[in-house]
């Protein structure tokens, strides 16, 4: 009878182990953060297209507007506090905190380039300036591509998430140390592109 319990027992686990170590187990997780890292590298470069094209919109800008230092220097402190104060890995993914620190650092800069395009209305002659056009119009996809690929983000960390939380991909994830990814949550505010008037 031990004999039989013993066999019983090794096949159970043989055959539970077989399984983890499918696609549908190990193998599938490691797809999945995969694809959630590989997501979230897709907002960070979205988020540096941004930060890019700040500093021609800014000298165009102050051509027109010298006198707007209040600005200008708010958008300077956005983009330094977005260097210095969060290391872009795909390990800020596993920490909330890491996380909102990002999100309210970017929402700074978002609001500071709002106010930066609000200046076209004191300055007519800055609204018809080609090249301030065809910025504003480069900062107007490249904050629908933010949101969009913020969307995809948040949908593949709710995909890889629910995968580490059922059984039995919970087992394996608790055997080999996958993390839950923390979402993406903005600001209602800062999920708005900014109004771009001509």
């Amino acid at each position: 009878m031990n004999k039989f319990r013993t066999l019983l027992a090794a096949v159970v686990v043989s055959l539970t182990a077989a399984f983890m170590f499918t696609g549908c187990g190990y193998n599938g997780l490691v797809e999945q953060r995969e694809a959630v890292d590989a997501q979230w590298a897709n907002v960070e470069n979205q988020y540096q297209k941004r930060n890019d094209l700040v500093p021609n919109l800014v000298a165009t800008v102050k051509g027109y507007a010298s006198h707007e230092e209040g600005v200008f220097t708010s958008i300077a402190e956005s983009r330094s506090k977005l260097g210095g104060t969060v290391a872009l890995d795909s390990s800020i993914t596993e920490d909330p905190e890491r996380m909102a620190q990002f999100q309210s650092a970017q929402n700074q800069l978002g609001a500071s380039l709002s106010r930066l395009l609000s200046l076209t209305e004191a300055y007519p002659e800055l609204k018809a300036n080609e090249n301030f056009k065809d910025l504003q119009s480069q900062l107007e996809g490249i904050e629908n591509r933010i949101s969009t690929e913020r969307k995809r983000y948040n949908d593949s960390v709710r995909s890889y998430n629910t995968a580490i939380s059922k059984f039995p991909g919970m087992i394996t994830a608790k055997m080999f140390g996958f993390k839950s990814k923390a979402y993406f949550k903005a600001d209602e505010s800062a999920s708005k592109a900014p109004v771009v008037s001509f």
